[in-house]
């Protein structure tokens, strides 16, 4: 019997320190062993599962008068033992005002900051170098953190251009980690190509239960480059949400600890053993304590995986 839906939560203020609704999932965690880490494969340097994405919700809100709402999200996504916090200069006020919110809470240094360069303008193929650097440093002024944990090139554009001066800040200690992304299947035979040329140490790709292409043509290569796997859109923006609405999750998802869509969903992309992090973005603290708890216990095995791809892809599309 599924206990907790998305909406219907346990009272927890105690450890969030907002007022909050926690899953009961999370609420063991907090007691016992945590949120499931991954290790970034070149250093082994070791990531909750589940992070923080800033765009869709999260960047409406950042653009609005009033970001109290983001502030108490960023908060139960720390206090809860989530860090990895992706962000672009392109998803419109996000990456300034949640480096001002970190910043006012003192906790910069528990942020593990992902954030993207791309000054290629629409249509164009060519970055302007000057341009780049200017942008990156912008960056450094929101976030208020140098070394910057890692930037990645948004989207492959001009990657001899942009990801040269990555490799150059890396070189001189700025950057911690660099690379590359792409959502979109279109892109996967470059992504690919450029994993296998450049010294990148992450990427950043669309991966979801009805969107399984990563795991054929992407993730072979980044296990045997040592790349670490951003996860992005596990919700498919919103079309997971349009195809299960009005439906419960099936009971026999209980079995491994699901309680709600969202945990579904986050569950089956953090199972793939080559994925480092999983980053959906949300603007509720709900909904962060939520997927936070999809990070939570146990992780679907095959057999439940092709379970949970069989039932997903027999529900009508979008």
């Amino acid at each position: 019997k599924i206990m907790i839906s998305r909406r219907d939560c346990l009272k927890y203020s105690a450890l969030a320190g907002v007022a909050s609704l926690l899953p009961a999932g999370l609420l063991h965690a907090a007691h016992h062993k945590g949120l499931i880490t991954r290790a970034i494969p070149k250093t082994g340097e070791k990531l909750p599962i589940v992070g923080l994405g800033s765009s869709a919700s999260f960047r409406s809100i950042a653009a609005s008068d009033d970001v109290s709402q983001l502030q108490a999200v960023i908060k139960a996504f720390l206090d809860n033992g989530g860090s990895v916090f992706d962000t672009a200069p392109s998803y419109g006020e996000s990456e300034r005002v949640a480096g001002e919110i970190v910043q006012k809470m003192d906790a910069t240094e528990r942020v593990f900051w992902a954030t993207k360069v791309n000054v290629v303008p629409r249509g164009g193929s060519t970055a302007d170098a000057d341009a780049a650097r200017a942008q990156i440093e912008r960056s450094f002024d929101y976030i208020g953190k140098d070394p910057i944990d890692l930037i990645q090139v948004h989207n492959l554009r001009d990657i001899p251009t942009q990801m040269g001066i990555l490799k150059e800040l890396k070189e001189e200690g700025r950057v911690r980690y660099i690379g590359t992304t792409y959502t979109g299947q279109s892109g996967f035979p470059e992504l690919a190509e450029v994993m296998r040329r450049e010294p990148i140490d992450f990427i950043g790709v669309n991966y979801a239960v009805d969107d399984r292409g990563a795991a054929e043509q992407i993730f072979p290569v980044a296990k045997e480059r040592g790349i670490a796997v951003l996860v992005y859109v596990p919700f498919g923006r919103a079309r997971l949400w349009q195809r299960v609405a009005g439906r419960e999750v099936p009971e026999w998802a209980a079995e491994i600890g699901i309680e709600s869509w969202a945990q579904f969903f986050i569950k089956f992309a953090a199972a793939h053993p080559d994925v480092t992090v999983v980053t959906p973005a949300t603007s509720q603290p709900r909904h962060m304590l939520d997927n936070l708890a999809a990070g939570v216990g146990e992780l679907p095995g095959a057999a439940m995986q092709q379970r949970m791809a069989d039932y997903v892809d027999a529900l009508p599309s979008a």
